[in-house]
């Protein structure tokens, strides 16, 4: 049996409210929803009408307007020629496929550096740590061990410089 998706109503005053936990939401919880994988629908609080798009290319805007953007504005040129385009149908799919294939290779990327390393990032700087910390007790050790040797060898009557 599958789950149906989470509701958010949208208010015309454009607040968010989500019907699973009963309260209102902002956009950047909107926007954790989506990185939690959870599966969704905007719904105008009135019309029912979806607006899960709509909000989704809001997270999208707002995100490109911070920081590092991911679109460049020759691609998003390109993206609004498609519109009215013979293509435009085509291109969505495309898209959506072209995201899909990367997303599997990204995958399958991590797979196999995790195989490689056999563990994640953060125990593989660990185990260097504790790697470092034995070398480092090893070479105290000996450092002392040869200060003590030289101490022993050292005849009685020797001065000291």
């Amino acid at each position: 049996m599958t789950k149906s998706p989470r509701i958010i109503k949208k208010y015309p005053n454009r607040r968010l409210y989500d019907t699973e936990i009963s309260s209102y939401i902002t956009v950047d919880e909107v926007r954790q929803l989506v990185v939690d994988g959870e599966d969704f629908e905007v719904r105008d609080a009135k019309t029912g009408e979806d607006l899960t798009r709509t909000v989704l290319l809001q997270i999208i805007s707002e995100h490109e307007d911070k920081g590092q953007p991911l679109f460049s504005t020759k691609l998003l040129s390109q993206f609004i020629r498609f519109y009215g385009d013979s293509m435009q149908g085509f291109m969505g799919s495309y898209l959506e496929r072209s995201m899909q294939v990367f997303l599997d290779q990204q995958g399958q990327f991590r797979s196999q550096m995790n195989n490689i390393l056999g563990q994640t990032p953060w125990s593989v700087l660990n185990d260097m740590t504790e790697r470092n910390l034995e070398l480092w007790k090893q070479m105290q050790s000996k450092f002392v061990g040869d200060a003590t040797a030289a101490k022993a060898s050292a005849k009685p009557g020797d001065k000291k410089r």
